[in-house]
């Protein structure tokens, strides 16, 4: 794990899933996957949209040409878990059929326009994960 993952990790835990720098005010989760080669748990801090029972999750890695490993992990292993404010839960992961990616993620970018930014950086369709309770 990155030291500045780790950072935000231990910032969103000792602060009831609030952080400040880059992410302060955002709606913030961790996301326990399982390595989809080593099998070994892995967590990622990311933004995420409200849904419903749903919290969606968004494949950008900034607009970089690949997706990120979570992503990866995530359908290889769709059962994870994510952290949300102090609260621990079991999810299921399922990519949104492409007609609702484009308005979740529209919806996202119109919130944080930077998610607009990494679309216009990429060829790539960036994959919106639904993360349903278990």
């Amino acid at each position: 794990m990155s030291d500045y993952n780790a950072q935000i990790i231990a910032e969103f835990r000792a602060n009831h899933g609030r952080v400040g720098g880059n992410f302060e005010g955002a709606p913030l989760l961790l996301l326990h996957t399982t390595g989809a080669k080593s099998g070994q748990e892995r967590i990622s801090p990311m933004m995420y949209l409200r849904d419903g029972e749903r919290w969606l999750v968004f494949a950008s890695k900034a607009g970089a040409p690949t997706n990120p490993d979570w992503y990866h992990n995530l359908t290889a292993n769709p059962d994870a878990t994510i952290e949300v404010g102090d609260e621990t839960i079991e999810v299921h992961a399922e990519e949104l059929p492409r007609a609702e990616r484009d308005e979740k993620y529209a919806e996202q970018a119109a919130l944080y326009p930077g998610f607009a930014d990494y679309e216009r950086k990429t060829d790539r369709v960036i994959p919106v994960m639904a993360l349903t309770r278990r």
